[in-house]
């Protein structure tokens, strides 16, 4: 199993998982023409690509789809909830609906239903033979009945959106900071890595922090509040943070 984050955070995000010969983009918030470059980067054609899975239906999730649907033929994942969003830009039958579990040629994906003001809104945990991947971005909070499911995967890629103390000191009018604070918002660093240190285990190499305020929060303050929390636990995965203009590393599993 290969992961890159292409873009993450307020103004585009975009992934990128190979497992064997299947190859998921994860959403498609970044331009047709930045996508291409990653891809490149990596070796990649556009061809290469089996499905696209649609997150939620907000601007920085699905910017550039209308575009890369004309240029590609792969379909599209998404929920029933989402298509109203979607009709002017998504044809029928360019559309698969998720199942909670689906079996994708040889990889197991399990939906991960998040709290988000965005309808349908949706993680992942993609299995593929002894390895994983969990992926949540855009949520509230994480309902506690995934959290056996989320258990000891390989990588985690977790929105660690704000520092609430800098939200609630900053610019942002009082309803949109009660809004990102509410339970159809977004994770905080605290309670990220609250999550974080209940899911990690032995077999955890990497946790990839995502989706970071540009005005509520820093990387350095993101990281330390994540680094600090698992200190207290017995495992060590190498902790990242997603980065907006540029994309992470490859990691292998």
């Amino acid at each position: 199993m290969e992961f890159k984050v292409l873009a993450s955070g307020s103004k585009g995000n975009s992934s990128f998982v190979t497992c064997g010969t299947t190859s998921f983009l994860i959403d498609i918030g970044i331009t047709y023409h930045r996508l291409l470059r990653e891809l490149d980067r990596m070796g990649v054609c556009l061809s290469d690509v089996s499905f696209l899975l649609l997150t939620h239906t907000h601007r920085d999730h699905i910017s550039g789809l209308s575009v890369l649907l004309k240029h590609s033929q792969f379909r599209v994942y998404i929920r029933e909830e989402m298509y109203p969003e979607l009709k002017d830009i998504l044809p029928l039958d360019r559309i698969e609906f998720y199942q909670d579990e689906m079996h994708l040629n040889d990889i197991t994906l399990n939906l991960i239903h998040t709290s988000h003001d965005a309808p349908g809104s949706v993680g992942f945990l993609f299995t593929y033979l002894e390895h994983s991947l969990v992926y949540i971005t855009d949520t509230g909070y994480l309902n506690r009945k995934y959290l056996k499911l989320l258990k000891n995967k390989e990588i985690y890629y977790m929105e660690s959106n704000h520092d609430e103390k800098m939200l609630m000191d900053g610019p942002y009018p009082y309803v949109l900071k009660q809004r990102i604070l509410s339970d159809v918002g977004h994770l905080s660093n605290e309670t990220t890595s609250e999550y974080l240190q209940e899911l990690v285990g032995k077999d955890t190499k990497y946790v990839v922090l995502a989706h970071l305020s540009e005005h509520n929060n820093t990387e350095e303050l993101a990281y330390s509040t994540t680094f600090n929390k698992l200190k207290e636990t017995e495992y060590h995965p190498v902790l990242l943070v997603a980065k907006q203009e540029e994309a992470s590393e490859l990691l292998e599993v």
